[in-house]
């Protein structure tokens, strides 16, 4: 049986407002002041400047992170995190049999080009 979904929403008042691009991870590593581990990686999104986010990617090693293509909301309001800011969403699935909130990237299946714009 399907479940529910939410509520039907137009494309104008939702994903068409969101700014998602492709940006590259070109440094990660162990953020320990959160409250729980996380990676803080800055990511380069041409055009778009470099950002960092904060995110519970760490099932993935720190050298299969770096120079990764992921996708970030670039239009979201920096969200603190404990000690640290987190400037830009990046997009994640649950990593399987994890704990809740650890997370998979959500990423190009070929060499995108650096800011290129989900759509």
């Amino acid at each position: 049986m399907a479940r529910d979904t939410k509520p039907i929403v137009a494309f104008e008042d939702s994903f068409d407002k969101l700014d998602i691009r492709v940006g590259r991870v070109t440094t990660v590593e162990l953020e320990t002041r959160t409250h729980r581990p996380t990676y803080r990686m800055t990511i380069d999104f041409g055009k778009f400047g470099v950002r960092v986010s904060y995110g519970r990617f760490t099932r993935h090693p720190i050298e299969a992170v770096k120079d990764r293509l992921v996708l970030g909301v670039l239009n979201f309001a920096p969200r603190q995190m404990g000690p640290v800011v987190s400037e830009v969403l990046v997009l994640g699935v649950q990593y399987p049999k994890a704990d809740s909130g650890e997370a998979t990237f959500v990423s190009p299946a070929v060499d995108a080009k650096v800011g290129s714009k989900l759509f």
